[in-house]
């Protein structure tokens, strides 16, 4: 028993402690604050009657010396200046170290933070005449050697909440997550094979299952997720001590500290933040005189924030201060044979702060205790990277600095696409995948070229460097006789390149599994799953498929460095395009840069808001536009679609910050062609018509169909209610 109560003890104490820091650095901005006074002395209160009732003395002693000057703190006899705050949060630190002591070995052991409370008992007779209050003595305790009298601990705030709240390891977790995992592989077994089949008995409880194992998922994913406030929760503290440090005054503030990620990756993401927090204040900010100097206030400031893009988490970390010195950096590259003189003077701005996550790099002229050792920033992109993300710098020198992370929300089960080369299938996380495109057979020896014995297709007025999948995993000669080219366009570190396959088969969400030590060294593999008949699917590693074939080479230009340089050339009036059925055999054509995803909906999942049918599509409500009922035809007839009539075939559009879905009755085709538009009528949502492939093709004017379909009247209505 006593065992459980110092473990539960440890647990909220760790908890408590942080939100006693946040409160102290928040009363030293604003000292006459009574509420914050009030909850931070609650808190030390509990933690030294809990102590106390578990005969851990050396944590009450530390706890009762702590309380006797928030008291006085709390009656206004002392003020939270920066010498008091500094000197509570040393306090806090002492505290933190018993309980970690506490927690590895059972025991206070041998500190007595003697020091500590003679500075702390120190501070509180030079604010009250009044005799210091005797710490209480060994005879109080649950667990002492003498019987007497147990007060209970009292409720710091929060006791609402434990009745709604429950602590559950994390292993429990975990192994939860795993059986779930187990469970959609056999969801998507039984789904394979109900589909093979024309039993409508088998059907029915199978598209059951598949939305029931869907929201299990959905539900078990969210008990795994955490606020990235957990995370940014010791900054105000860091920011401050840093600040202090190095004589520069700092504001920090954070946006979408509610923004959850998956435990795992909060765990990994965490040194690197920590990091690219100290670099900014030590590296970016300036000293108050030199900001004054420069017309700007002497205040620096430092801004987190966090937000859902695209499936997937972005993390800024930005400052208002020095920026990065684009010839600094390119000469410190030089000097330590990093590139070569020539190199760099080709190299792109995002190319040149790329460099900053070398081993070994710093732009540092002498080595301090915060930098100036080329150690870390590899560590940040390292660290980012193993988790699947990727990270950005932007800066514009003597005025800003801006990195940008972007991480999955989860790594155990991720949608990915399934494509097949050399008769073996292969999964592509869909974090990594921008669009795809088919190049038709009369149209592949014409629209892929060659720059520098390097293969590019031009999308959209730019080139795209080309690789084949077939060569890198030397499966046979890339180059086929004939039959159409399958493209991903696939993005690494803000960079996009094709991917050719040789079949693309279709979407699935996969659970990941480790590679085996035997494999792990395998650059272009990331993982494995198991698919629906049982067989096992490699998952491509687009990031180490991207290095492997130098787009993102660091020691030389490659490819990737000189991509970007080209793409500058512009094509004609060529135009990918996406061909979709819209009743009567019609077919109509969306540009396909305003597409940002296609998606099947299950029947079941669709709703209704108001007059609109809306489906819950990551995270937010997207209403849903019948593409042949807003053309003025009749509503999209199951029967007649060549699709199974439990689903729903959508473009997902993106207008204004917002998703749509465009309802059509099949996806015909992803394309690339000259187009010559003709205006043939007036008709509203239809921009005019052009010959594709032999056939009339009407180009949709989707921005149109959306404000002609009513979905704006319940756009505005969810905005009046906010």
């Amino acid at each position: 028993m006593q065992r459980q109560l110092i473990r539960d003890l440890v647990l909220e104490s760790a908890e408590a402690l942080d939100q006693f820091e946040r409160d102290l650095l928040a009363l030293e901005n604003n000292s006459s604050d009574s509420d914050t006074l009030n909850r931070i002395f609650r808190l030390i209160h509990s933690l030294k009657g809990t102590s106390g009732c578990l005969a851990l003395h050396k944590l009450e002693r530390l706890a009762h010396a702590g309380e006797n000057v928030l008291s006085l703190l709390r009656e206004g006899k002392l003020r939270a200046g920066k010498e008091l705050v500094s000197q509570l949060l040393a306090f806090s630190d002492g505290l933190r170290k018993t309980l970690a002591e506490i927690a590895e070995t059972g025991s206070e052991g041998a500190a007595e933070h003697s020091a500590l409370v003679a500075d702390l008992e120190a501070l509180e007779r030079s604010a009250s005449s009044a005799p210091v209050a005797a710490p209480p003595g060994g005879s109080f305790g649950l667990f002492s050697d003498e019987d007497a009298p147990v007060a209970a601990p009292q409720a710091a705030d929060g006791a609402a909440l434990a009745e709604t709240v429950i602590r559950v390891d994390v292993e429990q977790l975990d192994r939860i997550m795993d059986l779930v995992g187990e469970l959609v592989l056999a969801r998507n077994q039984i789904v394979r094979f109900a589909g093979n089949t024309q039993d409508a008995e088998l059907i029915k409880p199978t598209q059951r299952l598949n939305l029931i194992t869907s929201k299990l998922q959905e539900n078990i994913m969210k008990t795994r997720m955490q606020p990235i406030g957990n995370v940014w929760a010791k900054f105000p503290r860091l920011v401050r001590d840093i600040g202090l440090e190095l004589g520069k005054q700092v504001a920090l503030s954070m946006e979408g500290a509610d923004t959850e990620l998956d435990r795992t990756i909060l765990e990994s993401i965490k040194d690197p933040l920590t990091h690219l927090v100290r670099n900014a204040i030590d590296h970016g900010l300036e000293t108050p005189e030199l900001r004054m100097a420069h017309g700007k206030s002497p205040e620096g400031q430092l801004k987190l924030r966090a937000m859902h893009e695209g499936g997937q988490v972005i993390i800024q970390v930005s400052d208002d201060g020095l920026g990065i010195d684009r010839e600094k950096v390119l000469r410190k590259a030089v000097q330590k044979n990093l590139i070569g003189s020539e190199e760099a003077a080709r190299l792109t701005d995002r190319e040149v702060f790329a460099l900053l996550f070398l081993p070994g790099f710093s732009t540092s002229d002498q080595v301090t205790s915060l930098s100036g050792r080329g150690v870390g920033m590899d560590v940040v992109k390292r660290n980012i990277e193993r988790v699947g993300g990727a990270v950005d710098v932007q800066s514009e020198a003597g005025r800003s600095t801006n990195i940008r992370i972007k991480i999955p929300l989860t790594l155990a089960i991720v949608p990915a696409l399934m494509v097949r080369c050399g008769g073996d299938r292969y999964a592509i996380p869909q974090a990594s995948l921008v669009e795809l495109v088919r190049i038709g057979e009369d149209q592949a020896a014409t629209l892929i070229e060659h720059v520098e014995e390097c293969p590019v297709y031009r999308l959209r007025g730019h080139l795209l460097p080309l690789v084949y999948l077939r060569e890198q995993l030397k499966l046979a000669d890339h180059k086929q006789g004939g039959g159409s080219v399958f493209l991903l366009v696939l993005q690494a570190e803000g960079r996009q390149f094709g991917l050719v396959v040789d079949e693309i088969l279709d979407t699935e969400e996969i659970v990941v599994k480790p590679l085996g030590k035997e494999l792990k060294g395998l650059a272009v593999y990331a993982g494995a799953t198991i698919m629906g008949d049982g067989r096992v699917a490699l998952i491509l590693d687009v990031m180490g498929i991207a290095r492997r074939v130098g787009l993102l080479n660091e020691h030389s230009g490659g490819m990737g460095f000189q991509s970007e340089s080209k793409t500058a050339q512009t094509a004609s009036a060529r135009q990918s395009l996406l061909l979709v059925g819209v009743g009567d055999g019609k077919q109509a054509a969306i540009p396909l840069a305003s597409v940002a995803r296609l998606e099947e909906f299950m029947l079941e999942t669709l709703e209704r808001a108001g007059n609109s049918q809306v489906v819950q599509y990551r995270g937010e409500i997207m209403p849903l536009v019948d593409v042949v009922q807003a053309l003025g035809g009749p509503a999209v007839n199951a029967a007649a679609r060549e699709v199974s009539d439990a689903s729903r075939q959508v473009v997902v559009y993106s207008l204004g910050g917002r998703s749509y879905g465009l309802v059509v009755e099949r996806i015909v085709d992803i394309l690339d062609c000259e187009v010559n538009l003709h205006r043939t009528s007036n008709q509203p949502g239809i921009l005019g018509s052009a010959v594709v492939h032999k056939r009339v093709t009407d180009f949709l004017d989707v921005a149109a169909l959306v404000a002609s379909s009513g979905v704006a009247e319940f756009e505005a209505g969810e905005k009046e209610i906010a």
